[in-house]
């Protein structure tokens, strides 16, 4: 069966939006019945293809997302950590609060609840309609599972709400019964979305309901477990399960496999800033292309000092990234005082695909070492951005950004097994091994002992030693790809939030350094900057407030230092909109907000 593609769509929906109307002036939205809307699959293609320009995260949307992490810094705290300070009240939680956050958009769940039930007309067989009341049925699993993961319990509606329906002043339903609709919403999409791969990887299919499965299942199952404060903990199994039967259903048929060209330098990063998504391992992606002159702004906002948030990612991450011979970096004894250049050489590739290091240029073959107008610990993201330096100022990227991939997959099988018992060795070299392999490293062995580094990282709460090498693995391959929060929050780690944000190792201050391991110098670190000046060299200052070095004259960067930050577990959740109790006072206020 033809289907249009959403990528063309796009545009098609906008128009209809933004003034062509061709489609809808038909009839008013309000007063669309089954008659004037669906006679013709054309119109079931029409109105089910404009799902995916409300619900499909754009490149923004992605690669920010990791901002809320534990791992990024920026030019200030989350919000969500900021403590709020006055005379009065010095520390008083989070400035994240009932007036400041948003719900989702109810009015795309209308619409996928109108189509589901109008979907009826028997002129156009079940077969067909089935097919798209499947690819509806992925888009509400998707939506509701957006707002479990920032609310917790929320109303279950199924239906498209009148203006006079009661339902609309309903409470918020538990969320068993929520996840549960929305695994029989991803089932339904599993036996009916189209089942022939989607090689523009622009379309929901069958893979990509179970891509979402897979994610689901994973979220809640540890979710349950780790969240012992629901009681739900003894269902905790049940999810992880799920989450392996659809992983395992998606790796049986063969459609996906990790990109590889036998070039472990450049296959991981090659995923990220190819126009035409990499198809043998994307399974859904935001597509950008100069075809369809519709580009994004990656380049420009990590190479930006005032276009983002300067994102700038925290050495204890970085130092999570293996040696390329699979031991572990944090084993030697001088791994914190280690030199940028000699840091980043001879480690897991996806590293100098992902931070500018190890010689990094320009397609020109212009030397573009970290930037340290930009960066403020001396890791600069290099992942998303394509190597045209033109692109950093006209905001033209045309790599399109992936929102499913086979890689994902693999990590959430490798973790939702550990966690039941049921890992092998043989899952771990088709999962974990194999991200490694891609990567360049070269054991790529189960762990034999517990990584002491691993443990103190995730604050001495797991032991088990295979657990925390999937947890590395998952930071590393996910990088910036806006999972960590989900993570976070999953996994009831909340207080490596409080972490502080330390960046490279300056040995000295007023000494010029080259960072790109090429020779060139291009930083110094300076209480003030000097009368005379080296072209090419930026001077950092260090004043001792914002940032400091962790010995005074030396050691590491420590960024955002005089500001305080607050976790508290109430930020497991999102606060329900004051605006939204207003409107209705059956909605209850999650707990400490």
């Amino acid at each position: 069966m033809k289907v249009l593609k959403p990528v063309i769509l796009l545009f098609v929906v906008l128009g209809m939006l933004s003034g062509c109307k061709k489609y809808l002036d038909k009839e008013p939205f309000t007063s669309l019945n089954p008659g004037s809307a669906f006679k013709t699959v054309g119109d079931l293609q029409l109105y089910t293809n404009s799902f995916y320009v409300y619900q499909m995260p754009n490149a923004r949307a992605v690669f920010t997302a990791d901002n809320v992490s534990d791992y990024i810094s920026g030019n200030n705290p989350p919000m969500i950590m900021t403590a709020q300070v006055n005379a009065n009240n010095p520390v008083n939680g989070s400035a994240w609060s009932r007036a400041t956050s948003a719900t989702g958009s109810w009015p795309e769940l209308r619409n996928i609840n109108y189509f589901l039930a109008n979907n009826v007309n028997p002129a156009i067989p079940d077969s067909i309609r089935n097919t798209y009341s499947g690819i509806a049925r992925f888009f509400r699993a998707w939506w509701y599972y957006n707002m479990v993961k920032e609310f917790g319990d929320v109303p279950w509606v199924g239906t498209a709400l009148g203006t006079t329906d009661s339902s609309l002043y309903k409470a918020r339903d538990p969320r068993t019964l929520v996840m549960d609709s929305i695994e029989a919403d991803l089932d339904y999409a599993i036996a009916h979305a189209p089942a022939a791969k989607d090689a523009t990887c622009s379309m929901i299919t069958k893979w990509t309901a179970l891509a979402l499965k897979s994610r689901v299942g994973v979220f809640e199952g540890s979710f349950r477990k780790y969240h012992t404060e629901l009681g739900l903990a003894s269902s905790s199994s049940v999810w992880y399960q799920n989450c392996v039967d659809a992983s395992t259903a998606l790796m049986a048929s063969g459609n996906y496999k990790l990109h590889t060209t036998g070039n472990p330098s450049l296959d991981y990063r090659t995923v990220f800033t190819s126009s035409a998504p990499s198809s043998d391992e994307v399974i859904l992606a935001f597509v950008y292309n100069d075809g369809l002159k519709l580009w994004h702004d990656a380049n420009a906002y990590f190479t930006s000092a005032t276009l983002g948030n300067r994102t700038s990612p925290v050495k204890a991450f970085i130092d999570t990234y293996l040696n390329r011979d699979g031991s572990r970096f944090t084993d030697a004894q001088d791994f914190d005082t280690i030199s940028f250049p000699n840091e980043t050489a001879n480690r897991d590739l996806r590293l100098q695909q992902s931070i500018r290091c190890n010689k990094y240029k320009y397609s020109t073959g212009a030397a573009a070492p970290p930037d340290y107008s930009f960066t403020f610990t001396g890791y600069q993201p290099l992942k998303f951005n394509v190597d045209d330096p033109a692109v950093n100022t006209n905001s033209h990227n045309n790599n399109s950004i992936p929102v499913f991939r086979y890689a994902e997959v693999l990590l959430n099988l490798a973790e939702a097994k550990q966690e039941l018992g049921t890992l092998t060795t043989a899952d771990w070299n088709s999962t974990i091994g194999a991200l490694r392999a891609r990567a360049g490293i070269t054991n790529t062995s189960m762990p034999a002992t517990v990584d002491p580094y691993m443990a103190q990282y995730f604050l001495n709460t797991i032991s088990d030693k295979v657990l925390l090498e999937i947890r590395r693995e998952r930071g590393i391959e996910l990088m910036l790809e806006g999972f960590r929060w989900d993570d976070i929050r999953r996994w009831k780690m909340g207080l490596l939030m409080n972490q502080p944000y330390y960046g490279v190792y300056v040995p000295q201050l007023n000494t010029p350094y080259a960072m790109n391991g090429d020779g060139v110098l291009n930083v110094s670190f300076v209480t003030a900057t000097p009368g005379s000046t080296i072209k090419g060299v930026y001077y950092y200052l260090i004043d001792n407030k914002t940032v400091k070095l962790t010995q005074g004259t030396y050691g590491n960067i420590i960024w955002l230092a005089n500001i305080p930050r607050v976790w508290d577990d109430k930020m497991y959740y999102d606060p329900i909109p004051a605006s939204e109790i207003v409107l209705n006072p059956n909605l209850k206020q999650n707990t400490g907000w």
